[in-house]
């Protein structure tokens, strides 16, 4: 298991992170990492300015990633947005939460970065990866979601949602859209390509 500060007491958050995997479900990783983000604060054991909500689609809403429970073996799942927590050490090294990996948890972002994203250039622009990095406080703040994508033309569920109310702000009760847009004009964080993401956070280029 790869040690980190923030997983100095790793037990405890694999347990809490187990009962999310419990609770809720593989559709809705933006719940999955504002709990986790949630549960860093409240516990107020690691900075939570050293963790990030990090948003993964494109303009088409096809991204490629590698090694998700979502498909075991060589394959990648085609998500239209994916999330994960980034964790920037202070230490000097990156991690990666991903609750649908099948990496070890957390995974060193170098590792991630090459067995999940693999390289651009072996994809079609059509579907490369941009990120969405926004701090962990601001997405606690800001993040909020009716769940209405996770519903069909008829109104249910094509998956059980999780039990807790919906997550909202002051402001609004459905902004998701803003998280999973990688336009850079639009809603909070900064927006980077695989490269920039690479450069800005891990010790490799790809």
């Amino acid at each position: 298991m790869s040690s980190s500060v923030f997983c100095s007491n790793l037990k405890d958050t694999e347990h809490y992170c187990l009962i999310i995997l419990i609770k809720l479900l593989l559709y809705f990783s933006e719940e999955n990492i504002w709990k986790l983000c949630e549960y860093i604060k409240n516990h107020d054991q690691y900075p939570l300015e050293e963790c990030y909500a990090v948003f993964i689609s494109n303009e088409r809403k096809m991204i490629p990633i590698w090694k998700q429970q979502a498909r075991p073996g060589d394959g990648p799942v085609i998500w239209d947005y994916h999330v994960v927590l980034l964790h920037v050490s202070s230490g000097g090294q990156s991690f990666i939460y991903d609750l649908d990996t099948v990496l070890p948890f957390p995974c060193p972002f170098d590792t991630y970065v090459e067995d999940a994203f693999k390289s651009d250039e072996d994809i079609h622009p059509q579907f490369r990866r941009k990120f969405r990095v926004i701090r962990a406080d601001s997405y606690l703040k800001n993040f909020a979601s009716d769940r209405s994508h996770m519903k069909d033309s008829s109104g249910n569920w094509r998956e059980p949602p999780p039990s807790y109310p919906c997550i909202e702000t002051g402001d609004s009760k459905m902004n998701l859209n803003d998280f999973i847009s990688m336009d850079p004009e639009v809603g909070w964080g900064a927006v980077y390509s695989l490269s920039e993401f690479v450069h800005r956070f891990g010790s490799q280029n790809y």
